[in-house]
C-alpha cells in the first residue's frame, strides 16, 4: 500500500515516539531491578524469564503448597520473581506482617492486582483505599457490632434450618443421601446476605425455576471474577492493554448494571424504611444520614451504592467456601465430628440465640480451627507507597554473609503476605501444624500471640484498619450452620480426599478434579440422626 510522503514520515515519528518511551519505561525498570536492595535476600531461582517464579504457583495445588517449600528452604522472609523477572517480597515474619497492616496508607492492594476486581464490586470497603476507605469504614462500622450481629442472628439459624431441610429431603430409604455441599452453602449464604444485608429475598433455596434477577446478576459477575485467564492478568498489569476486548466484557457490564440499577431500588427503599428495618443498608443509610456526623464524612449515594456488590461477594462466597471446608474437616476427622455433636445435642432449641452459639466452646474450638486450616482467602498482596524500613522479628543472612535485621523497601515494591501460611507455619503453631486439631484452642502457643490478627491469633480476617469488617458476621452464620446440620446429620465425603483439591480465585474453592466439567463441588454423603 502506497502512503504519501508527509503521511510516512508521521506514522515513523509516531511509531519512533511509542518505541523511544517503551524504551525508557523498560530501562526504569531494568535499571530499579539491578539497584533493587531486593537482590541480597534469599529466594528461589528464577524458573521463567516471563513468568518469574508464578507458574510453579500455579502449577501447585494450591498457593499454599508452593510458599510453605519456600519457607521450609530459604526462611520467613525471601525475595522471589513476578512477571518478568521482577523482584517481589515474601514474609510471614509477624513482626514485618504487623509493620505492613498497621501502616495502611503507605501499604495498599496493588492496582494491578485488583483491577478486574473494581470492574465487578466497584470502589466499596473492600477495595477503598486511604481516606475513602477511613470514611467508608467509620459509617459502616456500626451496622457490623455484636449488637447488629446478634438482631441478625435468627436470620442465620432460620436458613440454616431451611437448608437442613431440605437436605432431608435427598435422604432415600436406607437413611442416607448425597449433596454437594458447596452449591447448597451458596445458595444459603447468598439467601442470608439479601436479608441481613437488604431485606430483599433471593430465595435461592427454593425449587423455583427462574431466580430472579438480582441473583443471575450476582452469577453472571461471580463466574466472570472467577474464571481466570491471560488476558485478565495482562490487563491488570498493562494498563495500556485494557482497551483489548474479552469474551466476558459485555454480559460483565450488562450483569453489573442491572445491580447497579437494583441496588439504587434498594438504597431507595433504605433510605424510605431506615428506621423500620434492622439490615445492613438500612442501617449504613441511617448512620450516613445522622445529624451528628459533619458533611465532610458523609458519603455519596454512589459510594453507598458501591457497598452492594462488596456485600454479596464477601458476605456470600467466603463464608459459604469457609463452611463447605469445615464441613471437610470434620469428615476427615470422625471423632472431631463426635465430640462436636454430643456438644451441640445438649442444647434443647433448634433456634439458639447468638449468646447460646458464643456458649458453646467445642463448636468455637472447631470454627477457630477450620479458618486457621482452611482460610478461605490464602493470600494478599500490598505495594508500598513510599520508601520505607521494614522491620523483622527473624533476622535472615544476606548473600554477603551479613546478618540482617530490617530491609530497605522501595516506593512501588511488591510484598506478598501469605495468610495460609501463616496460619500453618510450624514455627507459630508447632510440629501438628499441619493437623486438624480444634484442641490446640484450649491453650495456643506462644507464638501465635504475635499473629496481628483482627480474630483467633490468626491472619484469616488480616489485621490492623484494613481487618474483615465483617469478621462477626461469617463467624456467628458458620456456627448457626454447624450447630444446625451436625446436629441432623453425619457427615462423610462422597469421594477419596485426594480428589478434591484447593484452587484459587478470588477465594479458595474446593475442586473435584474427576468431574472437570463441573469442577467446584464439596460431595458429601448425609445420614440422618434422629433425636429427641
Amino acid at each position: 500500500m502506497y502512503f504519501p510522503t508527509t503521511t510516512t514520515q508521521a506514522f515513523s515519528a509516531v511509531l519512533a515516539i511509542i518505541l523511544t518511551y517503551v524504551a525508557f519505561k523498560l530501562s526504569k525498570v531494568v535499571y530499579r531491578e539491578l539497584c533493587s536492595p531486593l537482590r541480597d535476600l534469599p529466594g528461589p531461582p528464577n524458573k521463567s524469564l516471563i513468568y518469574g517464579n508464578f507458574k510453579e504457583i500455579w502449577d501447585s495445588e494450591s498457593h499454599a503448597a508452593a510458599h510453605e517449600k519456600w519457607e521450609e528452604t530459604y526462611g520467613k522472609t525471601l525475595r522471589y520473581r513476578g512477571f518478568f523477572g521482577v523482584n517481589r517480597v515474601y514474609t510471614i515474619d509477624t513482626k514485618a506482617v504487623s509493620h505492613i497492616l498497621i501502616n495502611y496508607f503507605d501499604y495498599q492492594k496493588p492496582e494491578a492486582a485488583t483491577y478486574n476486581l473494581r470492574k465487578l464490586l466497584g470502589e466499596g470497603v473492600l477495595l477503598a483505599e486511604g481516606e475513602m476507605h477511613k470514611r467508608q469504614r467509620r459509617v459502616l462500622n456500626p451496622a457490623f457490632g455484636p449488637s447488629q450481629i446478634r438482631e441478625l442472628t435468627d436470620i442465620f439459624v432460620a436458613k440454616s434450618i431451611e437448608m437442613r431441610d431440605r437436605w432431608t429431603e435427598a435422604i432415600t430409604d436406607d437413611g442416607k443421601g448425597r449433596v454437594d455441599a458447596l452449591s447448597w452453602l451458596s445458595k444459603m449464604t447468598l439467601d442470608v446476605i439479601g436479608l441481613a444485608g437488604f431485606n430483599y429475598n433471593f430465595d435461592s433455596l427454593s425449587d423455583k425455576p427462574d431466580k430472579n434477577e438480582l441473583s443471575q446478576a450476582f452469577a453472571t459477575l461471580f463466574k466472570a471474577g472467577t474464571q481466570a485467564n491471560s488476558l485478565a492478568v495482562l490487563r491488570g498489569l498493562v494498563p495500556a492493554l485494557r482497551f483489548l476486548p474479552s469474551d466476558q466484557d459485555a454480559e460483565t457490564k450488562a450483569a453489573y448494571q442491572t445491580m447497579l440499577r437494583i441496588g439504587n431500588q434498594l438504597l431507595q427503599t433504605g433510605n424510605e424504611a431506615v428506621n423500620r428495618t434492622r439490615d445492613i443498608l438500612s442501617l449504613l443509610v441511617r448512620a450516613n444520614t445522622a445529624k451528628d456526623l459533619s458533611d465532610h464524612l458523609r458519603l455519596s449515594d454512589e459510594d453507598v451504592l458501591a457497598q452492594v456488590p462488596t456485600f454479596l461477594v464477601a458476605g456470600h462466597e467466603t463464608t459459604s467456601t469457609a463452611t463447605a471446608w469445615a464441613l471437610y474437616a470434620l469428615t476427615q476427622s470422625p471423632n472431631v465430628q463426635t465430640k462436636l455433636r454430643k456438644e451441640l445435642l445438649n442444647i434443647s432449641t433448634d433456634n439458639p440465640s447468638m449468646d447460646e452459639l458464643n456458649t458453646l466452646p467445642y463448636l468455637d474450638a472447631v470454627i477457630r480451627e477450620s479458618l486457621r486450616f482452611h482460610a478461605p482467602i490464602p493470600i494478599t498482596m500490598r505495594v508500598a507507597m513510599k520508601d520505607d524500613i521494614l522491620p523483622l522479628e527473624t533476622p535472615f543472612i544476606d548473600k554477603h554473609g551479613s546478618l540482617r535485621h530490617e530491609i530497605q523497601i522501595n516506593k512501588g515494591q511488591v510484598i506478598l503476605v501469605p495468610i495460609l501460611v501463616i496460619n500453618r507455619s510450624k514455627s507459630i503453631w508447632g510440629e501438628d501444624a499441619m493437623v486438624f486439631k480444634p484442641e490446640r484452642w484450649e491453650s495456643i502457643p506462644e507464638a501465635a500471640s504475635a499473629v496481628p490478627g483482627v480474630w483467633g491469633n490468626m491472619l484469616t480476617f488480616i489485621g490492623g484498619p484494613r481487618a474483615c469488617i465483617g469478621y462477626r458476621f461469617t463467624i456467628i452464620e458458620m456456627k448457626a450452620l454447624l450447630f444446625t446440620l451436625v446436629r441432623a446429620f453425619e457427615f462423610e465425603l462422597a469421594v477419596p480426599p485426594q480428589d478434591i483439591v484447593k484452587k484459587s480465585s478470588i477465594v479458595q474453592r474446593p475442586v473435584l478434579i474427576t468431574h472437570p466439567e463441573n469442577p467446584n463441588q464439596m460431595p458429601l454423603l448425609i445420614r440422618s440422626l434422629h433425636h429427641s
